[in-house]
């Protein structure tokens, strides 16, 4: 059934799903030209990032969260859409075996049936068992090792109306896990705008232009430095998936930015390791491919 807000649905069991609002989710499963010259768009961006990226000795792998839609059609419980037509199961066939590009997509949907949900019921991110599973997918891809206690550091649980839930009349509570990670990683830089919104208690008010550097000294860490454009599904704090990064690899830039700022990596220099380049990851916002 749909709630009496347009921009979310109810499924079954109390699962919610963003279908409105000015990300205009439900446009990524309508197919047509517009869809097609979007994904042709995308599709040459990034092949001319990575090639960009090479020139300058360092590797640029994208990865797209995938909208929750995507990866739970199964939950929506009557919502006409066409899940395969979803931007991202289309980008991923494009993009086939162009290492500049991970699909999470598929990895994401084959464990969604397991005992912990990879996206929480009543917000649009995912959990942290989501973002593991994504974590442990872009260290494969980079050739990288996590450290092999990372699943079972601690954490910490509560009950919350999650963005999804405060748009509904009964605003429904949702059980929260985070994990503590941070343990071998620092945060040694954070940028003027996080930092004035911090000074003042609100750092949970900022999002885009949040900045932060972290550095891991640990003998067991990556000794490779990687630079991560993303968005809330990483953000600067280390519960999620800018801490496992950190959490892995000697040196972490995390920029919230749908853009890559290449000035900024160009300045930055990831530097490669023993195997591979390092990467400017970017993991790809709302307004990207779903």
């Amino acid at each position: 059934m749909s709630s009496g807000r347009e921009s979310v649905h109810v499924g079954r069991d109390g699962w919610l799903f963003l279908t409105g609002g000015t990300n205009r989710v439900m446009d990524r499963y309508r197919g047509g030209l517009r869809h097609w010259l979007l994904l042709r768009g995308w599709t040459r961006l990034i092949k001319a990032r990575a090639r960009r990226a090479e020139d300058l000795g360092i590797r640029c792998l994208h990865v797209i969260v995938p909208e929750k839609l995507s990866v739970y059609d199964d939950k929506t419980d009557g919502l006409r859409y066409a899940p395969g037509k979803a931007s991202t199961r289309r980008l991923a066939r494009r993009l086939a075996r162009h290492p500049a590009y991970l699909d999470l997509l598929a990895p994401l949907r084959a464990a969604r049936n397991g005992a912990t949900p990879l996206y929480l019921r009543t917000d649009t991110h995912w959990t942290a068992q989501g973002c593991l599973l994504a974590y442990r997918e872009i260290m494969r891809a980079l050739g990288a090792v996590p450290p092999a206690d990372i699943g079972g550091r601690p954490g910490t649980v509560s009950e919350q109306i999650m963005d999804l839930g405060e748009k509904l009349p009964e605003r429904p509570r949702e059980r929260l896990e985070r994990f503590m990670l941070q343990r071998d990683a620092m945060r040694v830089e954070t940028g003027p705008l996080l930092a004035a919104y911090e000074a003042q208690g609100r750092d949970r008010e900022v999002h885009v232009g949040a900045h932060v550097v972290y550095r891991n000294p640990s003998p067991g860490a990556d000794p490779r430095r990687l630079v991560l454009f993303g968005d809330s599904c990483a953000h600067f704090d280390p519960f999620l998936l800018t801490g496992l990064l950190a959490e892995s690899f000697s040196e972490v830039h995390f920029v919230w930015s749908s853009s890559l700022d290449w000035p900024y990596i160009e300045r930055v220099r990831p530097i490669c390791g023993p195997s591979a380049c390092a990467s400017a990851t970017t993991s790809i916002s709302a307004t990207a491919p779903s």
